[in-house]
């Protein structure tokens, strides 16, 4: 033990000196490992504690805080007691004495033993003797770490000094200029605050130490290793400032103030400190400061230039609304919400009745973020805005002025969307329907572009409305969106009525299926029984669009898959030679109707059975037919064509569950496998189906293996395939062999799809074989080197994507013959 001592004097003697600064690290690990205890150490230190020389006495102390920090969880709690005692005895030492003093302080605030009343008796101290703003910045932020270590363990007992605790901190804190200190000092404050500590006489002073920074100005300098930010800063001390009502007769004029400033910053600042405040203010915070709040507001957003002060103070006022709206009244009490409202009214209702000058927006900004604030605001300004501005669409005429107003009512129309269904007494809307509709279905016909383009936005909010249309609305609505879909010339109506047919369509979905649906069925009969002429073909565009458009509700889409799939077939079987781009529209109608009944289980079943099977039998029929007596036309084989319909079976596939997916793969496969044509409709065919069969007769055929990869590239992953190996045998033949490049490739994305989804193991690694062996002697020479070439991109895209060792040597241009990179 004596060696132990000898060791533990040279240690600290040594340390002391100055001679090894790292001796610090062994003294804790001794006391750490049971070599000396803290008492040892102290003793130790006796001659240096009790020197005359000031620094000699920080020296020793600065040891002791040291390795207490590295060994403050070992200390029993009379140790803890004894090191308190004698840290809150040093304070009232030598100013060069105290950052070592409090980092022991420090170190000790983290003891779990901490006897009851020493964190008090520790703080007392501190708030006693030191004048911590006299500090440097890292002995100040000690401070402020003691404080909030205590606060974080000790809370009852610092509650029990009551307003003392927070004269102390406050100053502690009072004159604070760094951001490192403010960001912990603004957090005290906070929880000061929300945890209930008493504040007692000392609100104002409270507040004064920490609203002295607002607004917060500070740049971070350039390469600044902490890291503070001014939002940072901003948010810590917002959060300050909005966290009591007792603020609120010091902060709001302050906030008015910097409000009327020429400084942008803090006005935005002053605008969002005021809607945090508003979440815990009530009317006795605001109603002294109600008039000044909102002069101050209306001045900005009828004179600012900023979008950004606009935004924040159309949310002030919104959260000033929303925090009226929710004080409960005594009897007696003035309503202070209908007094503000009226405010409102008054400063900004005039200037809707002038659609062409420049205070008619920011008035109708203003009072929509009032009225978006609570059901009682929005009752309150639509009772008396919704009639004026319904009188002021049939007071003016010009289509410009129209628009201005119908854009205001929309902005209020949409804000019922917001409260839903409300009851007939209590609404100004639905005492207003008839006029309403009457202005909304009057822009619709207007020969203003824009003016429609509003009015289809309002018709789709009234629509989303419980209620608010009669049946013989609906029935208006849906011509409308007929005629605009079908015979507006500008696209922008046009695409705009189809977007609002699909929005409107899972609303009304008996209307739509019932009067739409037949309509638009008519118009593309009729037009493919007329001449043909560029006009006929656009309408016939427009009607294949909406009716896709339109299938948003699985009911519809199985009234408007049978009209697509039929107007298929008569183009078909036309006396032209059938347009391939007509052919081309129809399946972009049929590929959105199959993207939009995808989340419909039972709608996505019902689609793929109708669409998939009726396609291929088509593309078989035209395929299969005597090219000496052609019954419909071959516009079906055409490349163009079959690349269209490749994402509509893709689409009406990839969605299936694994059972139903397997049904329909055990139908598709022996078609081109083994020519079972049973389970398509009007299954009776000319000549046998062979896609896979040698002769160039059978060409045509060979082409609609496009469709087999489309679909059995689209099946989920743990779908087996009837006949896998047979068929990636039969779809590597052709991609190796086929004239036809088009076929060709297909039949390579095929035969690679297939590869990325099977199962590892022998079979796979045997198919792998033979497409190498297959593939490098067309890559040498001979007519099929394209193919090949197209064969090798493929598998090896597949065997990349599930990291397959082959794919490495399919990549290595070593392992390929020379003459294929040229290609």
């Amino acid at each position: 033990m004596a060696a132990g001592a000898e060791e533990l004097g040279a240690a600290v003697r040594d340390w002391v000196s100055g001679q090894h600064d790292g001796r610090n690290a062994e003294l804790a690990a001794g006391v750490k490992d049971g070599s000396w205890t803290i008492l040892q150490l102290v003793e130790a230190l006796g001659f240096c504690l009790e020197n005359t020389d000031p620094r000699m006495r920080g020296r020793g102390i600065q040891l002791l805080s040291q390795v207490l920090l590295e060994c403050h969880s070992l200390l029993q709690e009379k140790e803890v007691l004894h090191l308190v005692l004698f840290y809150e005895n040093r304070l009232q030492d030598h100013h060069l004495v105290i950052p070592s003093v409090l980092q022991g302080l420090r170190a000790l605030s983290l003891c779990e033993v901490l006897a009851p009343g020493l964190a008090v008796s520790v703080l007392k101290a501190i708030f006693q003797e030191v004048h911590v703003q006299s500090l440097m910045q890292q002995d100040r932020y000690t401070v402020y770490s003691i404080i909030a270590n205590f606060m974080a363990t000790r809370e009852e007992e610092l509650k029990g000094l009551g307003a003392d605790f927070t004269f102390g901190f406050i100053q502690v804190m009072d004159g604070e200029k760094d951001p490192r200190n403010l960001m912990v000092a603004f957090q005290i404050v906070h929880d000061v605050i929300v945890k209930n500590y008493a504040l007692g006489p000392f609100v104002e002073e409270l507040f004064e130490v920490t609203s002295c920074y607002f607004p917060i100005d500070f740049t971070p300098p350039p390469n600044d290793p902490h890291g503070i930010q001014r939002e940072d800063l901003i948010l810590s001390l917002r959060a300050v400032l909005a966290s009591t009502p007792q603020f609120a007769e010091f902060l709001l004029p302050l906030l008015i103030e910097k409000l009327d400033s020429d400084l942008q910053s803090a006005k935005l600042d002053s605008l969002q400190t005021l809607t945090a405040c508003c979440a815990i203010y009530g009317q006795k915070e605001l109603q002294e400061f109600l008039p000044s709040l909102w002069s101050s507001l209306r001045r900005e957003v009828f004179q600012t230039a900023s979008e950004k002060i606009e935004a924040e103070c159309l949310s002030a006022l919104h959260a000033l609304s929303a925090c009226l709206s929710r004080s409960v009244l005594s009897s007696d009490a003035e309503d202070l919400l209908d007094s503000f409202l009226s405010s409102i009214l008054q400063d900004c209702r005039h200037h809707l009745c002038e659609p062409d000058m420049k205070l008619v927006w920011p008035s109708a900004k203003l009072l929509q973020a009032a009225a978006s604030a609570s059901l009682r605001t929005y009752h309150r300004l639509t009772h008396s805005i919704l009639p004026l501005l319904l009188e002021q669409y049939n007071k003016h005429s010009q289509s410009s002025q129209r628009r201005t107003i119908l854009e205001m009512l929309l902005g209020f129309l949409e804000l019922q969307q917001k409260w839903g269904h409300v009851e007939e007494d209590e609404s100004a809307l639905l005492s207003l329907q008839e006029p309403v509709c009457s202005v909304v279905f009057s822009a619709l016909t207007d020969p203003s572009v824009q003016l429609q383009l509003v009015g289809i936005r309002a018709l789709t909010v009234l629509g989303s409305l419980q209620g608010f249309l009669s049946p013989s609305d609906l029935e208006l609505v849906v011509d409308h969106l007929v005629r605009l879909s079908l015979h507006e010339e500008d696209s922008q109506s046009s695409e705009a009525a189809m977007e609002a047919a699909g929005s409107l369509a899972p609303v009304y979905p008996k209307v739509f299926s019932g009067r739409m649906v037949p309509r638009l069925g008519e118009e593309l009969q009729s037009e493919l029984e007329e001449e043909s002429s560029r006009d006929l073909r656009s309408l016939q565009q427009h009607c294949l669009q909406a009716l896709a458009a339109v299938s948003t509700h699985p009911s519809i889409v199985r009234e408007t898959v049978p009209v697509l799939l039929q107007h298929l077939q008569k183009v078909q079987k036309g006396s032209e030679a059938g347009s391939a781009q007509n052919v081309v529209s129809v399946c972009q109608s049929l590929h959105r109707v199959a993207l939009q009944c995808q989340q419909d289980a039972e709608g996505y079943w019902y689609y793929h059975q109708a669409v998939v099977p009726c396609l291929l039998a088509m593309a078989v029929q035209a395929a299969t037919q005597e090219s000496s007596r052609p019954l419909v036309s071959k516009v079906l084989l055409e490349e163009e064509v079959l690349t269209a319909m490749v994402p509509v079976i893709s689409a009406a596939t990839t969605h299936l569950s694994p059972e139903l997916a397997a049904q329909s793969v055990s139908h598709v496969v022996p078609l081109f496998l083994d020519g079972e044509v049973s389970f398509l409709p009007q299954n009776s065919f000319s000549c046998s189906f062979q896609p896979f069969e040698g002769g160039e007769c059978l060409e045509p055929q060979r082409r609609l293996v496009a469709l087999l990869m489309a679909f059995v590239c689209s099946l989920p992953r743990n779908v087996v395939i009837p006949q896998q190996e047979r068929l990636l045998r039969e779809l590597l033949a052709l991609s190796c062999s086929c004239n036809c490049l088009f076929t060709a490739t297909t039949a390579s994305k095929c035969f690679a799809g297939l590869v990325n989804k099977h199962p590892a193991g022998q079979q796979l690694d045997e198919i792998l074989q033979l497409a190498v062996n297959r593939m490098e002697p067309g890559l040498v020479e001979g007519p099929h080197r394209m193919q090949a070439l197209t064969l090798l991109l493929w598998v090896t895209k597949a065997l990349v994507l599930r990291y397959h060792p082959l794919s490495s040597q399919l990549t290595d241009k070593r392992s390929l013959p020379r003459s294929c990179w040229a290609c």
